[in-house]
């Protein structure tokens, strides 16, 4: 078993591996995150300091029971005022932070890290592959986690799984746009390959956070597959006798304000 020791960011949303992150960094603990990973990515001359070729990767993890953000003093969170109001790398997360997360969470890699004047961060990520946290250590400014990568493996008849989920996807766009009477506006092809599908439609469909947190800990591709097309059906289902739905876009992913 090969594990490495990265940042530990808690959300309380599910990443999948692909799907692109956006992050407003206010909370000092992110803050001296996003601080020691441009250090670990130098600025190259002539270029955009906020934009890195070189890997500023962390493990977003959902959270299973905290808050998402800390408690804090009035203002915008810094090192005195989190102090003031009982913040830590693991505020909001118990004596034991490990047990408020799930145990599968996926890797980010921080392409474009933006610090504003006032200190906070403008972050775009994208998952890159799942791990399992093994252990959580709270000891210095951030939480870090040591996690060990885990392999996405086919399974059986992922192919085929894969068409019909694109197939019953479609018909599931198209009722959430009827039924929200607007129009589909998705004219991008959808990938094909198996993996990409399954981690696309777990992203992209208006499911609830321990779902989606099934869906990524799926042993398995053709699983994680074969979980979708009956969710999606079921769904799909719902929608054509709900006379509204919650105005949620499908394929983004909502801003964390941390």
């Amino acid at each position: 078993m090969t594990t490495v020791r990265l940042p530990l960011f808690p959300l309380n949303s599910v990443l999948f591996p692909g799907l692109v992150l956006p992050l407003n960094i206010f909370e000092e603990r992110y803050r001296a995150m996003m601080r020691d990973l441009l250090k670990a990515a130098p600025e190259i001359p002539d270029t955009d300091p906020a934009v890195s070729d070189e890997p500023r990767q962390f493990v977003v993890v959902a959270i299973r029971d905290g808050h998402e953000v800390a408690p804090s003093a009035a203002g915008m969170p810094d090192a005195a005022t989190a102090k003031e109001a009982g913040a830590g790398p693991a505020a909001g997360f118990g004596d034991d932070p490990i047990a408020s997360f799930h145990t599968v969470g996926c890797v980010a890699d921080a392409a474009t890290i933006r610090e504003r004047a006032d200190g906070s961060f403008e972050v775009l990520a994208t998952g890159t592959r799942r791990v399992k946290l093994h252990s959580v250590d709270a000891s210095g400014p951030y939480l870090t986690a040591e996690v060990e990568e885990l392999p996405e493996d086919e399974g059986d008849e992922a192919g085929a799984l894969a068409e019909g989920v694109l197939r019953a996807f479609r018909s599931y766009q198209k009722r959430l746009a009827g039924a929200r009477e607007r129009s589909l506006s998705t004219g991008a092809e959808l990938p094909d390959e198996p993996s990409v599908v399954s981690y696309l439609v777990a992203a992209a469909a208006v499911l609830d956070v321990p779902t989606k947190q099934r869906l990524l800990q799926s042993p398995d591709t053709a699983s994680r597959l074969r979980d979708e097309l009956k969710l999606l059906r079921a769904e799909t289902a719902i929608i054509r006798n709900l006379p509204s739905l919650p105005a949620t876009d499908l394929t983004r992913q909502a801003t964390s304000l941390n």
